[in-house]
Formats: C-alpha cells, structure tokens, sequence
C-alpha cells in the first residue's frame, strides 16, 4: 500500500521560503493608457480606452497605441480607429476650408462681384465636402450672401426707378391735354417729384455695390433718366411760351395743341374744325392682297394658340404686329379688330406661359429633392441617379427657354441635384476602383498565359484537345473579368492578342499540318468515288483514317465540317450511283403497282376537278386496287370461258402466284394446254382459326381441357415485335382481339379488313407514295369543298336575315349535322315573320357558346351577364341554347354591326 503522505519523519521538511509565480511584465504603454494593456476583459479595456482619449492625446501617441492594440483586442481598437479617422478628417477639412475660405475673401475683395461666381462658390464648395457650417467658412458664407442680396436688391430698386421715370412722363403727358393753368398749378409738386427721382437715381449709382450691377440694368436707369429729362425739360420750355403767349398776344402759340385752342379762344381767334383725315383711295387689287395677307398670318396665330405652342404663338403674334404694320391702312375694321384681338388673347397666353413655366419648375424642384428621399430599400444606383440628373437638368433647360428665369427656384433645384450628385461621385469612385482591380486581373491573367505558353510548348501525351480546351478556358476567363474602359480595353487588347496568339501557336502549326493531310484524304476520296467498281474496304480505311485524324487534332467545328462534307460528297456519290444503278434494274413495276399507280393517277385527276362524288369513287378504286380487288377481277376476266387468252393469262398467273408456274414448267411435255386455266383460280383464303373447349393438337381429346401452365406476361405472343406493314396495316391481329368490336365511326365501309388482304405482295416504292400522297391530297380537297359548302350554306343565312326571305335559308342537309330540322324550322320562322325583338343578349349568349372573343364596347355587357348567369344555375347553358339565340338574333332586325358577330359565331357552332 502506498503512504498517505510523501514525507517520511526521518526527512524533516527544511525551512525553505516558498517561490512566487512568475509575475507579468507590466507593458510599456499601460500606464499612459490608464491600464488598457492589463485590464482583464474587453469591457474595462474599452472603458480605460475612453478615459485616455477623454485627456486628448497626440496623434502619434495614437497610432503606437493603436498598433500594438489592434491584435489584441478588436473592440477597443475600433474606438482609437474612428479617432485616429476623426482627427484626419479634420485636418483633410481644415485644409479644404482654409482653401476655399481664401476663395471667398477674393471673391469679396472684387470690386464688380458677379453673381453667379458668388453662388457657384458654395454649391462647389459643398460638392468638395468644406465644412460650410464652421468657421471661417460660415462667416465668410454670410458675407457673400448678404453681398449678394445687396446687389439684387439694387437691382430690383432700378426697375422701380424706371417704373417710376415712366409714370413720371405720363403726369407730364396728361398735363398737355388739360388748360394750361392747370398744367402751371401743378409744375412745382412735379418738380419736386422730377427732382426727387434724380436724387434717387443718383444714389442707385452711388451705391458701393453699383459695379457689380448687371449691365442691362445700368443701361434701363440712364435711358430712364435721358427720357424723363427730356420730357420733362419740353414741358417746361412749352408751358413757359404759353404763359407768355397769355401776356402778349403778339408772342407766339405753343406747339401744345389744347394749350394754343385755349390761347385762341383768349384773343377772340375762331377755331378752325378739324376735318378727319381721309384715307387715300388704294387700289381694290392692292387692298384684296394686303387683307389675304394679314388674314393668313392671323390664321397662323389663332392656330398655335389653339395647340398652345408658347413659342410658336409668340412668334406668330410679333409677325403679325409687323403685318398690321405695313398693311394697316389698308385693310377694313373688322379685320383690324380681329387681329388686334388676336394680339391680346397672345400676350394672356404669353403670361400663362411664364405661370406654367414656375410650375414645371416647381415639379422639377420636388423631382431633384425627392431623388435621395426614397424609401427604404429602393436607393437608387449610381448609374440610374446620374441619368435622373442629366434628364432633369435637360428638362431645366427647356422650361428656361420658354419664359423667364426664375433664380429662386433655380438655386433649390441646384442645391438638391448637387446633394444627389454625392451618390453618383461615390459610385464613379467605386467604378473607378473596380476598373483598377479588373485591369490587375487581366494584366495578371496575360502573365499567367505567359508563363503557361513556356512551359507547354507541346501537348502532354499527345492531348491536343486538352491544350485546346485550355486555351478556351483563358478566352473565358478574359471575357470574365470584369468591365473596364474603351480606351483601357484598347490598351491591354493587343497585349492579350500577343500573349493568346504565342501560347497557341504550337496547336496552330500542328492544325496547318492536319489541314494538308486532310485536303489529301479529299482527293483520295474523290479518285475512290471516280472508279468504276466502289471499294468498300479502301473507303472504310480511309473513312477510319479521317476520324482517327479528326479525335486527335481539333479544329474550328464550322471548318471541320465544311471539310468533312467535301470528304463525304464524293463517296456518297458514288454510292448513290451504286444505288440509282440497283433502282434502274428494279425499275420494272409489277401489275399490282401499275394498277395502284393508274388509280392513283385518276384520284388526282379527280382532285383537280374539285367533284367531290368523283373524288369519293377514286378514293374507293384505289383502295380496291390497293387490296388487290381490281388486279384479281382482271385475272378473272383473262381466264374467261375464251380459250384464246389461255396463253396470255399464264404469264399473268405466274407473276401472280409463283408456286403454281414452278409446277407448270415441271410438267410433261406431253400435257395438253387445257390444265392451264387451273392455274389462275383465285386461292381460297386460309380458313379462320376458330376457338375451341379442349386440347386440339394430334392425339389429344378436345373434350379434356388441356393442362394450365405458367401464364407468360403481358406482350409475350408469337407476333410480338412484328414490324408494321408498309401498306398501312398495324398487325395481323386474329379474331377476338379488339379490333372484332366493330368498325370505328370514321373507317371506310368499302375498305376490307386486313386479315384478308394480308397476303397481298408488297407495294413499290413509286406505288407507295404516288398512293399516299393521293389520298392525301384527296382527303384535303374533301375537307376544303366542305369548308366552301359551309361557307356558302352560311352566306345564304345572312342574306335570308337581311331580306326577310325564308325561302333563302339553306336546307338542314346544306347547313351541316349540327343543326336539327326544329332549329330549321326556328329560323326559317323568325325570318320570314316581320323584324321584332333585341339581339344584343342573344348574340352575347352566342359569343359564349362560341367560345370567341366579344367586340370591346360589349365586354362590359358580357361581363354583366355572366355575373347574372351565375345566379341561374338550373337554367341550360348557352352552348345547348345557341340554336334558339340565333333564331332570337334572326327575328330582330338586320343590323349591319351585328352581321360580323353573327358570322364569326356561325362559323364555329355550324363547323362540320
């Protein structure tokens, strides 16, 4: 047994201090990661991770710490990752910003600022990712636009003014037509007014921002102050000549034609009246010519008004103010007002042109800022969201050249496409890296074909279809890697070419090699096929030389067959030859042929005559002459009571029965002819097998059933497996098989069964398809003379319906099996009674027993029906009412609309 305890008290334990585990090394970067690198779980590491990064440590401090904890802990390098991101993200800002902040100081710094540099300032800057919303960019941001709003206010305040000088002249222009003591009452409130504007007008050019004004505004505000001035300077010049015309009446009259009335009046003057001017007379000619043209551009324009085409009907109008002035004067009043309201009713489309304009802007404004706002799951593509960019700035475009400029809306609409155009830059970028990695692929693929083409420069075993399909493997490979440019295809393609040309040009000097040996074999082929006697042996061995050819060298499958058909056209040639020679010697028809190939001739005979009684009596002749009725009445006849024809029906006879001519020829030479017409009796058919209760085979009793045996399966009969025969017979099925059921409803009456025509000789080759192809044709003649008879049967219906004759409607036989003498009789009384009654719901219940297809405007009344149809189940379906609803349709009146439907239903329901 073993001691419970390994100390023996002969060797007491000496006093020996214990040795401690070996304790950890304490990382070098532990204590400045606040104790990540011997915190025990993920949890604490990640909590000391925070607590360093809360104390903003460098950025070199961070990568040390990140490299040395990113393989040990994934977690709580993911937080020194998105730091170490954040902090370069913002240095990669901060430069973007300071670039683009000193853009915007030198935009500030012009004198003349132009707008659309200043919008497209921010837009840009946006689209490169400057952080618009610190500073300095978004003070800077707010300088440019309180610029900007500074100059289009300016700009707005100088088409007041000029609004203004424009009233300013009408005052002025009034006051001419009113005395002129009026006009003197009221000159200082109008000087005021005049010199106030010129004081405005003077600090609009003034202002600071005055230089960066559009220039078409600039030029509105001086042809605005040149105007008034001068109104405004004729006006004082004429009221002081009148105030001194009214002092002295020796001074003389202002050209202000109310004033000097009033001047005259003052100094007793009479007024002289004044005679409305007379229009010259103008030619009729003239005036008929001048009128044809207005009236014709008027057209014009009351013509696209009513399209609505904007452009067109504002171009319309400018050529017909143009018209009305050169042939005003010439034209009547009427015509004159009529143009003059025409121009009117252009400038209200003109306004609402501009009105749908800002609506179509607005659609592409929602359009533009709907593009990222999708639900989730349906983003769109980079492919799919640059093409919806290019079509709505398209689209921009047009609605700009169809009214005016709406800089609103045009600045949302930018703003939103710039934002959508994030996601096609971001899909061009990951375009442009797959572009780099698929052309790595092929570069590497043109190397790995390289370097294959090295090392196999022959075929491994002689496998030459095996290198073969290595090298279409390469071609797949390249066709499979991946997209790339036109201009990168175009460089790297003839590379390929080289490196695919080199690798297979073993194969291609082995397939020039196999190319001249086979044109060889052609040639020998062709002298084979050329000689008089074929060689069987010499072209099998030469057939055995071309496959073993073909399995060891491959080349293209079109080429390899053209030659393969050169090789093979010879040798067919020759056996067609062969055989054509074997056919020529065949060629001699025996009588049952030439009797099948007379009655087929008379069956297409009778096909071209388009009788049908004609067509039935060949049908049935041919089928006598096939089952050997005509050629056996014919040996009848020749054998006669007429000794003469002895000598002609036995060479007949011996074709007919080959046995029986044996035994003639072996006969004495003393025979007397008379035995001769014992030849030609037909032969009596086999007697039929008929089942009998018991064992018949020799010696048995056929009152004793014999023994029951093993039944064999299913199939297993003496016949089984026998070919069908060639004249149309299956099988030589005995009697009790099924075909003893009767005859089928389509089998010709006239034809005979096939047990008794059985032992008829075979049929030729010729005979056999002149007979088929007759009945063939004969069979479709019949069905296409029923088809006229029906349609003809159907015509004389119609026409009965739209005369109201009853002795027009075709009899029961004429219109087919499928109508019944009562339906006849229906008809034939609804058409000769007077027209009554609707047909809409008849035809419907028509249509559907039909089963065609209802007109599109009924469909809706179809439908309707058949849901009420389904509310009287016991009532009979329109397919067992179709007789009584065509003769409802009958008895209403002729419709010319429903003569179609009824025709198209007939045309099914009365079908043979």
């Amino acid at each position: 047994m073993f001691p419970f305890s390994t100390q023996s008290k002969a060797n007491p334990t000496l006093d020996v201090p214990a040795v401690s585990a070996k304790t950890p090394e304490v990382h070098p970067l532990d204590a400045l990661t606040h104790g990540a690198f011997s915190a025990q779980t993920s949890g604490e590491r990640m909590a000391c991770i925070r607590e360093w990064l809360a104390t903003s440590p460098g950025n070199e401090q961070l990568q040390q710490v990140f490299k040395e904890l990113s393989g040990k802990d994934k977690g709580a390098a993911k937080l020194l990752r998105e730091k170490l991101d954040e902090i370069k993200r913002s240095k990669t800002q901060a430069s973007i910003a300071l670039e683009w902040a000193d853009k915007a100081q030198a935009l500030l710094a012009l004198s003349k600022l132009n707008l659309a540099d200043a919008l497209a300032w921010q837009r840009d800057a946006a689209k490169a990712g400057a952080p618009l919303s610190k500073e300095p960019l978004a003070g800077l941001k707010a300088q440019l636009v309180e610029r900007v709003r500074a100059i289009e206010d300016l700009q707005h305040r100088v088409q007041v003014q000029r609004e203004a000088a424009v009233l300013l002249a009408q005052r002025i222009e009034v006051l001419s037509t009113k005395p002129w003591t009026d006009a003197q009452a009221a000159q200082e409130a109008l000087a005021a007014d005049v010199a106030h504007w010129q004081t405005e007008a003077e600090a609009l050019v003034a202002d600071a921002n005055w230089s960066s004004v559009d220039v078409r505004f600039v030029t509105q505000l001086h042809d605005a102050q040149a105007q008034l001035q001068l109104v405004w300077q004729a006006f004082q010049d004429a009221l002081a000549l009148t105030v001194a015309a009214a002092q002295d009446p020796a001074a003389p009259l202002p050209k202000v034609p109310v004033w000097a009335d009033e001047l005259r009046v003052a100094r007793g003057i009479p007024l002289e009246p004044v005679a409305a001017p007379a229009k010259p007379k103008v030619d009729p000619e003239i005036r008929a010519k001048a009128s044809a043209h207005v009236a014709e551009v008027l057209a014009k324009l009351e013509h696209e008004m009513a399209q609505g085409h904007g452009k067109a009907s504002a171009g319309a109008a400018n050529a017909l103010r143009q018209v009305l002035k050169d042939n005003g004067r010439l034209i009547d009043d009427k015509l004159e007002a009529q143009a003059h309201a025409a121009l009117v009713a252009a400038g209200e489309l003109e306004g609402w042109q501009r009105w749908r304009a800002d609506q179509l802007r607005e659609e592409l404004v929602a359009k533009a800022e709907g593009l990222l706002k999708r639900p989730e799951g349906q983003a769109m593509g980079g492919r799919k969201m640059q093409d919806q960019l290019r079509g709505l700035r398209e689209q921009w475009k047009l609605t700009d050249q169809g009214g005016v400029p709406n800089h609103a809306l045009w600045k949302r609409f930018d703003e939103a496409c710039n934002e959508a155009h994030k996601v096609v830059e971001a899909w061009l970028e990951k375009m442009k890296a797959e572009s780099a990695e698929h052309r790595a692929q092929r570069l590497a693929l043109i190397d790995e074909v390289k370097a294959w083409a090295e090392a196999n420069r022959v075929a491994l075993d002689d496998d030459w279809k095996g290198f073969s399909r290595v090298l279409h493997q390469f071609g797949d490979r390249w066709r499979e890697a991946g997209h790339i440019g036109e201009k990168m295809f175009a460089e790297l393609q003839p590379l390929w070419k080289a490196a695919i040309d080199h690798a297979a040009e073993p194969l291609e000097t082995l397939q020039k090699q196999s190319l001249e040996a086979r044109h060889a074999m052609i040639d020998e082929a062709r002298a084979l096929g050329a000689e008089a006697m074929l060689r069987i042996d010499a072209v099998k061995a030469l057939q055995q030389r071309w496959q073993a050819e073909a399995h060891r060298v491959p080349i293209d499958r079109r080429h390899e067959q053209k030659l393969w058909d050169a090789f093979r056209k010879p040798i067919d040639e020759a056996f067609n030859r062969k055989t054509a020679e074997r056919e020529k010697a065949q060629s001699a028809l025996s009588d049952r042929d030439r009797v099948v190939l007379d009655a087929s001739k008379a069956l297409q005979a009778a096909n071209a005559s388009g009788d049908a009684q004609a067509i039935r009596s060949a049908m049935s002749a041919l089928e006598a002459a096939l089952s050997g009725q005509a050629l056996a009445q014919a040996a009848v006849t020749a054998a006669g009571p007429a000794e003469t024809n002895t000598a002609m029906a036995q060479p007949e006879a011996v074709a007919e029965a080959p046995e029986t001519a044996e035994t003639s020829s072996e006969a004495a030479p003393g025979e007397t002819p008379e035995a001769a017409p014992e030849v030609v009796k037909p032969v009596a058919a086999p007697k039929r097998v008929v089942a009998m209760r018991g064992d018949d085979r020799p010696g048995m009793k056929k009152e004793e059933p014999a023994a029951m045996g093993r039944g064999g399966k299913f199939g297993d009969r003496k016949d089984a497996g026998r070919p069908a025969g060639r004249d149309g017979a299956r099988d030589a099925r005995g009697p009790g098989r099924m075909d003893d059921r009767g005859p089928r409803r389509d089998a010709r009456p006239d034809r005979p069964a096939y047990g008794e025509r059985s032992d008829a000789p075979r049929l030729g080759d010729a005979a056999f398809r002149a007979q088929r192809d007759a009945l063939e044709q004969a069979q479709f003649a019949l069905r296409k003379l029923a088809a006229q008879a029906h349609g003809e049967a159907l015509t004389h219906l119609l026409t009965a319906w739209e005369t109201r004759d009853a002795a027009q409607v075709p009899g029961v036989q004429e219109l087919g099996s499928r109508v019944s003498p009562a339906a006849r009789a229906a008809w034939v009384k609804a058409v000769s009674q007077p027209a009554s009654g609707e047909a809409a719901t008849a035809l419907l219940r028509l249509e559907m027993a039909a089963e065609v297809p209802t007109p599109a405007e009924q469909l809706s009344a179809r439908r309707m029906y058949q849901l009420q149809l389904l509310t009287k189940r016991n009532d009979p379906a329109p397919a067992q009412t179709w007789a009584q609803d065509a003769a409802t349709v009958l008895a209403s009146a002729f419709d010319a609309a429903q003569v179609r439907r009824l025709q198209n239903v007939l045309k099914v329901l009365l079908k043979p």
